[in-house]
């Protein structure tokens, strides 16, 4: 008894003495393998193109806004960071995406499309050579008001029964009605040169700040779009489906901006949707395929705090690279840059790596 008697006077002592804060360590941040040259002025976003015919070959498109002047680009980078290539002057190019195979003249053409804003416009870009096939520009929103006509994010689409192409169009502003994403068909115009044809208006918004990033996942024919300060849009792809919401995801645990969407595929099915949680130098990461109950149902699966600050844009494939053999993250940072992760880093212990 007396021995309990003096344990618990003790304890009692101990619980009346100040206690100490806890310090919690923040994980320091993945180093990113490769780190860009920089652009001229303000890179935004990037794209990886793997040419179909050899895989090491490899190049990184990416998005320079430009200066107050409107000297933006789209600049070509080599997998050691280097500038290979540009097109400038360019009005305020934001986001860029990459497609394979759109029939010119009957030949199959690799396209790089991105968002010219204060043109009003897309462009479309040959590669590897970044030969503009646009003359000079597509116009987009053309029945808007023009305070809803400037364009910013897009994603390119491709049919896998018809092999047609599609960009899917947001802008800086729009309705809350859901018409704020324009779907558009690539085609030939019959001279060589590409021109669009407007095919479905979708796309819901919540009117608290913006959407630029939008992302397609051709294999399972669906689309993502952040809303920057309200959540993850998911509809489907296809401009002759629904346009109703298939979910909204990822609307609690973002510091603010909801931003880069990128998708790691395992298969044809599994894998991984990467999102920039833009103010915490993080992408947080939510099962492609879903869940076992519900393929529209997305939780949280990890966080992964990269060295980028600011990050507005991103891309990754799983295919083998030189010097990347489980796949490569391309993020934008805010110094000017594009930096380049390999899979293994990223997926550390908690995420798959593609077989």
């Amino acid at each position: 008894m007396r021995l309990l008697f003096v344990s618990a006077a003790l304890l009692a002592f101990s619980s009346c003495q100040p206690k100490k804060a806890v310090q919690l360590t923040a994980p320091a941040p993945l180093q990113p393998a490769v780190t860009t040259e920089r652009v001229k002025h303000d890179s935004d976003d990037p794209a990886i193109w793997i040419d179909p015919a050899d895989s090491t070959h490899v190049i990184i498109v990416g998005t320079d806004k430009g200066g107050e002047t409107g000297d933006g680009g789209l600049y070509a980078f080599d997998l050691t960071g280097k500038i290979i290539d540009s097109v400038r002057p360019l009005k305020r190019p934001n986001n860029v995406d990459i497609a394979y195979g759109l029939l010119l003249n009957g030949k199959p053409v690799d396209i790089a499309v991105c968002t010219e804003r204060h043109a009003r416009a897309i462009r479309v870009f040959s590669l590897p050579t970044l030969e503009p096939i646009d003359q000079g520009g597509i116009p987009v929103f053309e029945t808007e008001p023009d305070s809803l006509r400037d364009p910013m994010g897009i994603a390119l689409y491709t049919d896998a029964a018809t092999q047609k192409i599609y960009a899917i169009v947001g802008r800086k502003t729009g309705p809350m009605d859901g018409t704020y994403l324009w779907q558009y068909l690539l085609e030939d115009d019959g001279t060589g040169v590409v021109r669009a044809q407007l095919k479905r208006k979708f796309g819901f918004y919540s009117g608290k700040k913006e959407i630029e990033s939008i992302a397609v996942d051709n294999e399972l024919g669906y689309v993502y779009h952040s809303d920057e300060q309200h959540g993850i849009h998911k509809s489907y792809a296809h401009p002759d489906s629904t346009s109703r919401e298939l979910a909204l995801f990822g609307t609690t645990g973002f510091q603010e901006d909801i931003e880069g969407i990128s998708i790691y595929k395992l298969d044809n099915q599994r894998g991984y949707l990467l999102v920039s949680d833009q103010q915490a130098g993080t992408f947080r990461v939510f099962p492609r395929e879903g869940t076992a109950s519900n393929p529209h149902d997305h939780p949280e699966l990890a966080a992964l705090v990269l060295a980028v600050v600011e990050s507005d844009g991103s891309d990754v494939t799983s295919r083998a690279l030189p010097g990347f053999s489980k796949g490569l993250f391309v993020a934008m940072t805010d110094d000017g840059t594009f930096q380049y992760y390999d899979w293994r880093t990223l997926a550390g212990n908690q995420l798959q790596l593609k077989k």
